[in-house]
Formats: C-alpha cells, sequence, structure tokens
C-alpha cells in the first residue's frame, strides 16, 4: 500500500497517474489547441474553466503563452523563425529541449501581441493565472503528497515532465520527422499513428496541419481521433459547440463542364484535391512503371515515388536532381507530374482572377482529358463536377 490520506496500491496510483496526464492531454488538445488557437469550437464556459483552472494546476501554462508560440509555429512553419522545427533546429534539438523551446517563444512580447489575440484576459487571468503561475503546480504537488504519501512526489514530477515530454518533444519534433503523410502541405508534419489515443488524437499531425482550423483531426477512415470523440460527447451534452471541421468532397457526375462553384471548391479543399490526384493518377502510373521497368530503374522509381506524390518533404535542392532523374526514366510519370504542377498553379499564382482561374481550369481538363492516360483523363472528368459540403456531425 501507498502511505498518505487514500492508502492506494501502486497499481492504483498507476491508474490515477494515467487518468490525471490524460486529463491534462485532453486540456490541450480541446482548450488550447482546437479551442483557443484554431477557434474550432466554443466550449461552454463551465468547460473552459475548468480546462484553464487544470492547466494551472497540472502545467502552469498561460493560455495566451501557448496560444501565441503554436499560432506562430503555423505561421513561419520549417523557417528560421519557426520556435520549434526539427528541419531547421535538428530533431534531437527539439525532441529532447522541446520545453526549453517553449520557453524561449513564450517570453517574447511581440510574438505575444501579434499572436496571442483573443486569449482570456479575464480577472482570474490577470490575478492569478498569468502572474502566479507557479502557484497552481506547487498547490497540486501538496495535494498529491498529502493524498498518495512520498510516491505522490514521483506522480507530481511525472505529470510536470508529461506535457514537456509529449506535446513540446514528440509532438512538435516527431511530429515533423517521421510517420506518414495524407496530405502535402507546405511543411513536414506527419501523422505518428492512425491512432490518436494516447495523445488525444495529436498524433495526427499532417491532417491538421491539411486543415488547422478543423475540430476533427481523422481526415481516413482508419484513423481514429479521440479529441474529437470528447468533443462529440461535451456536443451532445451542450458543453460544446462545432464551429469548423474539415470540408467533405462530393462528384457531380452530371456536370459537361466545370464553372466558378468547381473553382471555388478546388481553391477551398486544394489540399484533398492534390491528395485525391496523388492517389488516383501519381500512384497508378508510378505503381505500373515499377512493375514494367528494369531493375536498376525500378530501384530508382521507388526511391523517387515519395517525392513525386508529395509524401515526403524536403526542403533542400537535393529533391530537384532525384526528381529529375526519375521523371527522365518514364515519360509517362513525367506528363503526370507536369499536370500536378499546373494543376498546383490554380491557387499559388496571386496574379489569376476568379475568371482566369476558370479558364485555366477548363483547358487543363481539356489537355488532360487528350493525354490518353486514362487515369489521369478520369481524374479530369472527376475534377469537372468536384464540390464540397459542410459535413453532418
Amino acid at each position: 500500500m501507498v502511505s498518505g490520506l487514500l492508502s492506494l496500491s501502486v497499481w492504483q496510483l498507476v491508474g490515477v497517474g494515467l487518468i490525471l496526464t490524460h486529463i491534462t492531454i485532453a486540456s490541450v488538445t480541446i482548450y488550447l489547441h482546437r479551442c483557443q488557437a484554431h477557434r474550432a469550437l466554443d466550449l461552454h464556459p463551465v468547460m473552459s474553466h475548468f480546462f484553464r483552472f487544470w492547466l494551472w494546476l497540472t502545467t502552469g501554462m498561460v493560455t495566451k503563452e501557448w496560444v501565441a508560440v503554436h499560432r506562430k509555429h503555423h505561421a513561419k512553419c520549417e523557417t528560421k523563425d519557426d520556435p520549434h522545427s526539427p528541419i531547421v533546429l535538428g530533431i534531437g534539438k527539439v525532441l529532447y529541449e522541446g520545453a526549453e523551446l517553449y520557453n524561449a517563444a513564450r517570453h517574447d512580447a511581440n510574438n505575444l501581441d501579434k499572436y496571442g489575440v483573443g486569449t482570456p484576459n479575464d480577472w482570474l487571468e490577470q490575478n492569478l493565472y498569468s502572474p502566479w503561475r507557479n502557484w497552481g503546480i506547487i498547490l497540486m504537488l501538496i495535494v498529491e503528497v498529502a493524498l498518495f504519501g512520498p510516491l505522490g512526489l514521483t506522480l507530481w514530477a511525472i505529470q510536470m515532465l508529461w506535457i514537456p515530454l509529449w506535446a513540446a518533444g514528440v509532438i512538435n519534433g516527431l511530429g515533423h520527422y517521421l510517420g506518414y503523410r495524407n496530405f502535402e502541405t507546405r511543411d513536414a508534419s506527419t501523422n505518428l499513428i492512425p491512432l490518436g489515443l494516447f495523445i488525444g488524437g495529436e498524433e495526427l499531425h499532417n491532417n491538421h496541419h491539411a486543415y488547422p482550423s478543423s475540430a476533427k483531426l481523422s481526415a481516413r477512415w482508419y484513423e481514429f481521433d479521440l479529441g474529437w470523440g470528447y468533443i462529440r460527447m461535451m456536443s451532445m451534452l451542450k458543453l460544446a459547440h462545432v464551429k469548423r471541421v474539415a470540408l467533405e468532397s462530393k462528384i457531380d457526375w452530371a456536370k459537361p463542364m466545370a464553372d466558378a462553384e468547381t473553382v471555388m471548391a478546388v481553391l477551398k479543399n486544394r489540399v484533398h484535391v492534390m491528395a485525391l490526384y496523388s492517389r488516383n493518377v501519381i500512384d497508378p502510373v508510378l505503381n505500373l512503371e515499377i512493375k514494367l521497368a528494369d531493375s536498376k530503374t525500378r530501384k530508382l522509381l521507388k526511391k523517387a515515388k515519395p517525392l513525386v506524390n508529395g509524401k515526403a518533404f524536403r526542403p533542400d535542392n537535393l529533391i530537384i536532381g532525384e526528381l529529375a532523374t526519375a521523371l527522365e526514366a518514364s515519360q509517362t510519370l513525367a506528363t503526370v507530374y507536369r499536370f500536378k504542377q499546373q494543376l498546383r498553379e490554380l491557387w499559388t499564382n496571386a496574379g489569376l482572377s476568379q475568371e482566369k482561374r476558370l479558364e485555366a481550369l477548363c483547358e487543363w481538363c481539356r489537355l488532360a482529358e487528350e493525354t490518353r492516360i486514362q487515369c489521369l483523363e478520369q481524374f479530369a472528368l472527376t475534377l469537372r463536377g468536384y464540390s464540397v459540403m459542410q459535413p453532418v456531425y
């Protein structure tokens, strides 16, 4: 038995520790991340204050500081101004010194003023949570030692390490370094595993960077976002109101040609369009070319596959040479990759008016249908009827 007012066994204390740390993870992903940083949902004042109070007890983090650091991460991702990019700083630095990087960023007053807008600034924030940030964790220490005896100190230490390890280290580090990518984002974000259980759904980090303002982080049928499950339960209890989730696509096969609605749908859901192109055009062409190639070319194409379909992120010039070599080996692959780049210009070319974008999209579809590459022709037919709808949840 563990001494203290509750006299729990060691295994009971382990269970208590898992519950307490999980509540902290839920507070970070639901309140700090999805609600405060990205405004993807609104929380009932009772829930909002519970999460804020719990984070004060278990982490000492101030809402405005966390939000400002995270918003800057999105605004400056994978650049020298990113507070915690493993691409720039190295994986070891972010993984093992993530808390130090966060502390350095939160002390920048300019960052707080620019990126911390809209966070709580009530009496409690001004008179308790911000000026006395360490009182909460000291109170938690006293309570846990009283309840669980000397091992309560160990439990408290684990709680203090939990967020620096999993959020500042694993998500900010490994979440931009290894894993799989559903979407071709302009950063190195990855999904660590498809089951977002242990870190409340934050494991699905590439999905989040593709749709930052979505309250739901899962995007594929085999992915599970535990944080979204909690949000749905709170919604049913009228304790949360979901404002935004990622748009869902639908195809109007009867539409004879693209129109202004099609252009808007493609622009709004461009990461999905590119993912669809990679899955339905790039991958089938690559797989066929690999099957038909000789051993030397097959090895080259396999190596280039994540570079061509956007599943890899390389912020250096090496990708140019590797891509060029692979594309030279297959005229069909070079064609579908060129069409991919031309499609991307629909939203990267800021000088295009909506009318010009529509003309460019119609021309793209026409030329794609003339390539005699079956999967590209089919994609062009799909794109003509592409539209989006707000999912029902």
